[in-house]
């Protein structure tokens, strides 16, 4: 099955590519810290990091693509530009149960719930923004 991915060229100059792969690795990196940190959102950050890297070294993207986790995830993205409801609902509801297990622990910090569960909130609305793919359109 050949797959439509769109035409990737790294960037030409060294400088640019540079600025790419570190945007891609900080980006990468902020996507697996948001597995663990309640309101931050792991999905975006995923996606940029795959973008940066299609341009700074098609190696590194390769690599996420072909990555066990993270690759169907990327290759949806790249082939739909939207997601399924299942990863919608998976990544909403684990964000809620961090951010409740959080907010129960910060309790006796009212302050700091409240920050907690507004980045909560905007990690929720970056999620929904991301359009849903339709049951017809997944192969």
């Amino acid at each position: 099955m050949t797959r439509n991915l769109p035409d990737i060229r790294p960037a030409q100059s060294r400088v640019i590519r540079l600025l790419y792969g570190a945007a891609g690795w900080i980006s990468l990196a902020l996507g697996i810290v948001g597995v663990f940190v309640p309101g931050l959102p792991t999905t975006p950050f995923v996606l940029l990091a795959a973008a940066c890297f299609s341009k700074a070294s098609p190696r590194m993207h390769q690599w996420l693509l072909n990555h066990r986790l993270l690759g169907p995830f990327i290759r949806n993205w790249e082939e739909h530009r939207s997601l399924t409801l299942r990863t919608k609902c998976f990544a909403i509801g684990t964000m809620v149960l961090m951010l409740s297990i959080s907010a129960w622990h910060l309790h006796d910090r009212p302050w700091l719930q409240g920050v907690t569960l507004l980045l909560g909130a905007i990690g929720a609305f970056c999620v929904l923004r991301i359009p849903t793919r339709k049951l017809d359109a997944i192969k």
